[in-house]
């Protein structure tokens, strides 16, 4: 049995791959649209949905494309769209309607020059390590959503600390069910 270490190791490196600039475009990005609408497919929009909670307890008027009560897109916000492999369909579909409409479209991927990236405005790219003995410590794009969702708990981080905001903040926008 392969152990969580070696796991650990390859998330880190993916997220240390991360060039500061797009982490920091991706914040402002996010600081400054009316709406964040996150999509994702699979695993990797299991991911985003755990995403769009944390934002919500930060505040922000966040939807995930697809759900019944999701409005429509503008050209004042910000679409975050998540894909490995950067192919997924119904997920590149997504970003050229949203370009199509205006929206700023950030895409978060582990494939370089992708039919994603070339429909984003800003790609935040994970090198992720993809050989026979990842596959055999986490398979089928494992790595990529585990590294998503710790940058993204990371991004959290870094915006309740540039919003002044606290834990006991987000605890307030908990949902609560009494």
């Amino acid at each position: 049995m392969k152990t969580p270490v070696e796991l650990i190791d390859y998330c880190r490196h993916a997220i240390e791959s991360v060039d500061d600039v797009q982490k920091d475009r991706l914040i402002e990005s996010m600081l400054n649209s009316r709406r964040i609408f996150i999509y994702g497919s699979g695993r990797s929009g299991l991911v985003g949905q755990l995403f769009a909670v944390r934002l919500v307890q930060l505040g922000f008027d966040v939807h995930f494309v697809g759900e019944m009560t999701t409005p429509i897109i503008t050209k004042d916000d910000l679409t975050l769209l998540i894909s490995y492999t950067g192919r997924t369909s119904s997920v590149v579909q997504t970003a050229q309607i949203a370009r199509r409409i205006g929206s700023k479209v950030i895409s978060l991927t582990g494939t370089e020059n992708c039919d994603l990236c070339k429909t984003s405005d800003v790609t935040v790219l994970f090198d992720i390590e993809d050989n026979d003995e990842t596959k055999k410590i986490a398979p089928l794009g494992t790595v990529f959503e585990d590294s998503a969702h710790l940058f993204f708990e990371c991004i959290i981080c870094e915006i309740m600390d540039r919003k002044g905001i606290t834990e006991e903040d987000m605890r307030n926008r908990h949902a609560i069910w009494v």
